[in-house]
């Protein structure tokens, strides 16, 4: 194949990816006939159909799944070239693309990225709030703030701190139905706790209190909504210390039961930390997130 067009091995992997042509049209940004052309170019010059249609969408051939291991190593080796020549850049302007958990992006991070700004004004900032972990690698974020240590190759790591967490609830809760000192008293209110996530069920179980799913009256995954719930007196419920001793309606009960702590990480892929814009927003941020959350 002479004259190969990575364009076409893009849209091949986003169809794959997002199953359907539509899909990868709006996932590359592009549109739709784009996309049907490009892989019926790359069909064409490989002599074989990639895709079988169906009535949800588009499922990868025999041909199609062979292809994959292939485009993949193709994707992997462009992003590091991509890295590589964006790590040379000595310029200190430009964006930065940060990810981090829903819960710090909307309590913890903003004055962080407003000091960020009123340091660096010629730096722009992107903030992707996701509890989903986006690929450092595949460009998907410059660095990313995580509550546990990243084991992705050739990313470099820092612990910037230790996030705290108490029980807590609003003042007007807790004069209608009392301040329980006992995990007893505890269950015996409502409190609220995760849906579909098993952290805190394993994490009480770790600590030698033999809670389930029946414990909890109240069920969110959203950590941000979780703390909205607390704050409008849904019941008691764990929180942040940092977060929650920053609103003035919570209350903080039984202050001496010891609930583990969550590391904060700071990462970013080792070929953008010679990059001075992602270094220069890189030691803010573990500044920043120290003075918020320090060991």
């Amino acid at each position: 194949m002479r004259n190969f067009d990575w364009a076409l091995v893009q849209s091949f992997l986003a169809v794959a990816s997002e199953g359907s042509f539509s899909a990868a049209g709006r996932h590359l940004a592009i549109s739709q006939p784009t996309i049907g052309r490009q892989i019926a170019e790359l069909e064409r010059q490989l002599g074989a159909p990639l895709f079988q249609r169906e009535n949800r969408g588009h499922r990868l051939t025999d041909a199609g799944a062979e292809l994959m291991t292939h485009a993949k190593a193709m994707q992997a080796a462009a992003a590091q070239m991509s890295l590589a020549a964006m790590g040379q850049t000595q310029v200190l302007s430009g964006t930065v693309r940060i990810t981090a958990s829903l819960v710090v992006s909307h309590y913890l991070l903003p004055p962080i990225i407003a000091a960020i700004r009123a340091a660096e004004p010629e730096i722009e900032l992107e903030l992707n709030p996701s509890d989903v972990t986006d690929n450092l690698l595949f460009h998907e974020a410059d660095i990313a703030v995580r509550m546990y240590r990243p084991t992705q190759l050739d990313v470099i790591t820092r612990k910037v701190g230790a996030q705290k967490f108490g029980l807590f609830a609003t003042k007007g809760y807790l004069d209608k139905h009392g301040r329980p000192d006992t995990v007893e008293g505890l269950f015996g209110l409502d409190v609220l706790g995760y849906d579909r996530s098993q952290l805190m069920i394993e994490g009480m179980r770790a600590m030698g209190i033999p809670a389930d799913r029946s414990n909890f009256s109240i069920r969110c995954d959203n950590q941000t909504v979780y703390i909205e719930m607390l704050k409008s007196g849904c019941g008691i419920g764990v929180a942040a210390e940092n977060i929650a001793l920053a609103c003035p309606e919570l209350e903080r009960i039984m202050p001496g039961l010891q609930i583990p702590e969550l590391p904060i990480w700071l990462t970013a892929h080792e070929a953008l930390r010679s990059a001075p814009r992602i270094r220069r927003v890189y030691d803010l941020l573990a500044a920043g997130l120290h003075d918020v959350a320090g060991v």
